[in-house]
């Protein structure tokens, strides 16, 4: 996969983590120009690879800044470049000292600080210009609007990266180094809850997040602290990294003396795309259970849908609480422990978790009031 350019103002800028992952799975990533080059210098240390001079001078410290390669877009899609970014800038620059366009290299410094000082998203070719006369550079302007007229892509560092990166994938010239660190030094807590939220399955001719799959067992089934330690004994059984396995009674023991439980000492974030631990994770998973969690998904996207700016944030933390400790049927005292046990850490965590269920749930049993109300009647 070759990495170059992307939106950056109007768009989130592509994650650190989505690359990790790619390269978790074997794909050889190429980052240049743009974004590419800044993730590869950032990433390059876990195997990513970096083509060109952009990535150079990133990975080198010469430059650090994401504006270095940012560049202003039209917002209705089309994917010109309506600005000059700051590397092509220097480039440009460079070239002209080299040509002898600049008696010295003080000119060159003031008029990069002078365009560095214009935001990117207002750096056209008209800015520059004006620019370069505000800061008596005018020959320079000549200059250089003569070399864009013999060439369209004068000076453009980026485009040429691009391309060198994709002659690199192209004729395989590019190889991983595979002595870098593995991915099991960046397999966070945090990396494994965003990767899970794209774990989907189709069961039953239903369309389903493993994720929602999870939460919905977490609050409703009865024994699921039952299958929280199972799922513990598995990994303690089975580490990461290919580890000595232990007996959870054991590894418990040698932790924490035997004093607590084992939900208490050890907070694992469950790793979906895990079919073994899927399985264990909803072993009591019903037919109607699985469809009370399509019922419940499709009221919170109704709920994003008729109001503006919702989110599961907006939920109200008290009303999931209480949901919470009926559907539990424990006292106050005990609802962070009841939390533990089944897998979501404690009472605050817990009502993060079920947010996402309170919309559906609290429709549906409006429906059934309903229902008894006309039964009543």
């Amino acid at each position: 996969m070759v990495l170059i350019d992307g939106v950056y103002h109007q768009a989130p800028a592509l994650r650190h983590k989505e690359i990790l992952a790619a390269m978790g799975r074997g794909v050889t990533v190429i980052g240049a120009a743009s974004i590419g080059a800044l993730r590869a210098a950032e990433l390059d240390t876990f195997g990513m690879l970096g083509v060109g001079s952009v990535y150079a001078a990133y990975a080198c410290g010469d430059i650090d800044g994401d504006d270095e390669v940012a560049v202003g877009q039209a917002p209705d899609g089309a994917w010109d470049a309506l600005t000059w970014p700051m590397v092509n800038v220097r480039h440009v620059l460079d070239l002209a000292q080299l040509a002898g366009r600049f008696t010295d290299g003080a000119q060159a410094t003031r008029l990069l600080e002078a365009l560095r000082a214009v935001y990117y998203p207002h750096r056209t070719w008209a800015a520059v210009r004006a620019v370069c006369d505000r800061a008596d550079e005018a020959g320079f302007a000549r200059w250089l609007t003569e070399q864009r007229a013999a060439d369209r892509h004068f000076g453009d560092l980026k485009r040429a990266d691009a391309l060198a990166a994709v002659r690199a994938a192209l004729e395989g010239t590019a190889a991983p180094d595979r002595s870098v660190a593995g991915p099991l030094l960046w397999e966070t807590a945090y990396f494994r809850r965003w990767s899970n939220t794209a774990v989907r399955e189709r069961v039953d001719g239903l369309d389903l997040a493993t994720e929602d799959r999870l939460i919905y067992q977490q609050v409703f089934d009865p024994v699921f602290h039952e299958r929280w330690h199972a799922f513990l004994q598995y990994l303690s059984l089975h580490p990461a990294g290919g580890g000595p396995g232990m007996v959870l009674a054991q590894r418990l023991a040698r932790v924490s003396g035997g004093h607590l439980r084992a939900d208490q000492v050890f907070h694992r974030t469950a790793d979906l795309g895990d079919e073994r631990s899927a399985a264990l994770l909803l072993a009591g998973e019903s037919a109607q259970d699985r469809r009370s969690v399509a019922r419940y998904a499709d009221a919170l996207a109704r709920a994003r849908r008729s109001r503006p700016g919702f989110s599961t944030a907006a939920v109200r933390e008290d009303v999931t609480r209480d949901v919470l400790l009926r559907v539990w049927r424990c006292p106050e005292k005990e609802f962070s422990a009841q939390a533990s046990a089944r897998g979501l850490v404690s009472g605050a965590h817990a009502v993060q978790a079920a947010k996402r269920l309170m919309p559906g749930f609290l429709e549906e049993n409006e429906r059934l009031r309903e229902v008894a109300a006309d039964g009543r009647s």
